[in-house]
C-alpha cells in the first residue's frame, strides 16, 4: 500500500487540484485550511496514517466541530473537503474503503442571497464619478462594477481576465470559471462602451493582465473587495461583498422574465438547482412589493 501519511496525502490532493484540475487558489486555500485542521485532530489522537481513520474517528471530529460553535454551513464545507480527501485516497488505492461514506452533512437551510435594486446600481456608478480620484482609477472602478453586475462575473473570474479574453468586436468575454470551465459572456452596450474606453487606455502599456491599477499593477481580489465594500456603504446589507452584484444581476434578469436555463449558462452554474435560488429571490421581491402597494394586501379599515 502507498504511503498513507495524512499530511502527505493532503499535499498530493492539493497539488492535483492546482496542477491537473486547475482549481482556483481561493478554493485550494480553503481546502488546505480544512484538511490541515483535520490532520491536527488526527495527530492529537495519535493517528498519522489515513488508513487508520475509522468512521468513529470522523464522528468524534464532527462532534468537536459542532461544539466549537461553527455554523452548519461551515461544518458541511469541512465535510465536503474530507470527502474529497478520502475519494482521492480510495482512487489511488491508499485506502481499501471509505470511512466517511455513511456520514451525512448537517441540514442547512439555504438563505436567499441579498440583492440591490437597479436604481441602487446607478447610484453606485454615480458614487464613482463623484470621487476626486484620477480619471483612470474611476474608469477602472467602473469596469469592475460593470463586469460584476453587467456580466455577473465572480471575483476570481474578474481578476484572472486577460486582455486577449475581451472581444470588443463580437461583444463577448471569454471567462475562465469554476472547475476549469470556459464560457463566453455577452457584453451589453453600456458595458461595451466602458470596456472600450478602458482598453483604449491600457493597450499602449503592453500589458497581458486586463484589470490593472494606476501604477500598472494587477488589481487583485482584495482591491475589488475593498472597493465594493466602500461603494455599498450606506445600503442596508448584511454583507457588502462583490457577490451581491452577481446576485443582483441574476435576480434582475429573472425579474424581467429571462429564461432560467439561459441564466444558468450566463452565470456558469453546473447545476440548475443553484440558479433556481434566484427564482425564490424574485418571488420574494414580488411578494414584498405586493404587500407594500396592492390594496388587497392590506386590512380593510372599518
Amino acid at each position: 500500500m502507498p504511503n498513507g501519511n495524512i499530511k502527505n496525502i493532503i499535499g498530493r490532493l492539493l497539488s492535483e487540484m492546482s496542477g491537473v484540475n486547475r482549481v482556483s487558489q481561493n478554493t485550494i486555500d480553503a481546502y488546505s485550511r480544512d484538511l490541515n485542521q483535520f490532520a491536527e485532530f488526527c495527530e492529537d489522537n495519535g493517528i498519522s496514517s489515513i488508513d487508520k481513520i475509522t468512521e468513529r474517528h470522523l464522528r468524534n471530529y464532527l462532534v468537536n466541530l459542532n461544539e466549537s460553535g461553527l455554523s452548519k454551513t461551515s461544518v458541511a464545507r469541512k465535510l465536503s473537503s474530507l470527502r474529497n480527501l478520502f475519494q482521492f485516497a480510495l482512487k489511488h488505492s491508499i485506502i481499501d474503503s471509505n470511512p466517511i461514506k455513511k456520514i451525512q452533512n448537517p441540514k442547512v437551510k439555504r438563505k436567499l442571497p441579498e440583492t440591490i435594486s437597479a436604481s441602487y446600481y446607478e447610484e453606485i456608478l454615480a458614487k464613482i464619478d463623484s470621487t476626486d480620484e484620477e480619471e483612470f482609477i474611476k474608469l477602472t472602478n467602473k469596469v469592475i462594477v460593470e463586469l460584476l453586475y453587467g456580466c455577473a462575473l465572480r471575483v476570481s473570474e474578474l481578476t484572472s481576465l486577460k486582455l486577449k479574453d475581451i472581444d470588443l468586436y463580437n461583444k463577448v468575454i471569454k471567462v475562465f470559471g469554476k472547475g476549469s470551465k470556459t464560457r463566453y459572456v455577452p457584453i451589453g452596450s453600456k458595458t461595451h462602451q466602458i470596456l472600450k474606453d478602458y482598453v483604449d487606455g491600457i493597450e499602449s502599456k503592453g500589458r497581458d493582465d486586463f484589470l490593472i491599477k494606476i501604477k500598472g499593477k494587477p488589481a487583485d481580489r482584495f482591491y475589488v473587495y475593498r472597493l465594493i465594500k466602500k461603494l455599498l456603504n450606506g445600503y442596508e446589507l448584511k454583507r457588502k461583498s462583490p457577490h451581491i452584484l452577481r446576485h443582483s444581476s441574476a435576480t434582475h434578469m429573472l425579474d424581467n422574465e429571462a429564461d432560467l436555463l439561459a441564466v444558468k449558462e450566463f452565470l456558469g452554474h453546473e447545476n440548475l438547482s443553484t440558479t433556481q435560488i434566484y427564482t425564490h429571490v424574485s418571488i420574494e421581491r414580488i411578494k414584498k412589493i405586493y404587500k407594500q402597494a396592492h390594496p388587497k394586501s392590506k386590512k380593510e379599515s372599518l
